[in-house]
């Protein structure tokens, strides 16, 4: 009772609601690693079971809610149009800065699906005129993956800007941002893209790409017990040291008043 008393007494208030923060926030954190792993896992199962289905042919079907099935093998065929096409900034290849051309496919139904074709070099690609040189003109079959566009850049991330007066579309994208780029074409515009599959053979641009995806949990678990272990240390520890301190204090005292 005494030690409680100590804890909340003047002399050692302030230091006590700090390790009380303190153990309060860490067991936080470990709970978000832990959210963190729940969400991982989530995804891992996703992208098992979505990569696991056969190849779906949007010509032949068109399911009626396409954002469940990012990571599915599609295939397609359609015409591109490369009138309302634009580019993705900030994309890499070989450590060379470029842009990736975002090009719609119209599908015989009289929608359209974004292709996200690929890399191509930023030097001499400044126009929208500049990309035609990449046109595949005809009737296109496109193998790869169905991906969700994004609303909002991730941390750290530029926003795209919104429309100037008399402003009527943008060229360059921060982000695949599918409710406003469906906003400038002149069709409806499926809600995923896709991602052709890399073609090592290929040796002029646009070259494809789809990410690298390494099936893990990650480091979370580790993380969460190391925030959870500091909040014992600091919660259960913090007694034994005022104890300690308190011991101290006392025998000084008495070694004075001797």
């Amino acid at each position: 009772m005494n030690l409680f008393l100590s804890m909340f007494s003047r002399k050692w208030i302030f230091t006590t609601l700090l390790v009380v923060l303190g153990s309060a926030v860490c067991v936080r954190l470990g709970i978000w690693q832990l959210d963190r792993l729940e969400q991982r896992r989530a995804f891992n199962a996703h992208y098992l079971q979505m990569t696991s289905l056969p190849s779906l042919n949007l010509n032949t079907e068109l399911p009626s809610d396409l954002t469940q099935m990012e990571y599915r093998s599609v295939t397609v065929t359609g015409m591109f149009d490369f009138e309302h096409q634009v580019a993705l900034r900030n994309r890499y290849y070989n450590n060379e800065y470029g842009y990736h051309l975002l090009t719609p496919l119209l599908l015989p139904n009289g929608t359209a699906i974004l292709v996200e074709r690929g890399w191509i070099p930023a030097e001499g690609n400044a126009t929208p005129a500049d990309w035609r040189k990449y046109d595949q003109p005809g009737r296109q079959t496109i193998q790869g993956i169905l991906r969700l566009g994004q609303t909002r850049p991730e941390l750290g991330g530029v926003p795209d800007p919104t429309l100037t007066p008399g402003q009527t579309r943008l060229e360059f994208w921060n982000i695949i941002n599918l409710e406003r780029i469906a906003l400038q074409v002149p069709y409806s515009l499926l809600p995923v893209f896709i991602q052709p599959a890399p073609d090592a053979t290929r040796t002029t641009p646009p070259y494809p790409y789809q990410p690298e995806i390494e099936i893990t949990e990650g480091p979370h678990f580790g993380y969460a017990l190391q925030w959870f272990t500091f909040a014992s240390i600091l919660f259960f520890g913090y007694p034994f040291y005022l104890r300690r301190m308190e011991s101290s204090d006392t025998t000084a005292y008495e070694k004075d008043n001797k």
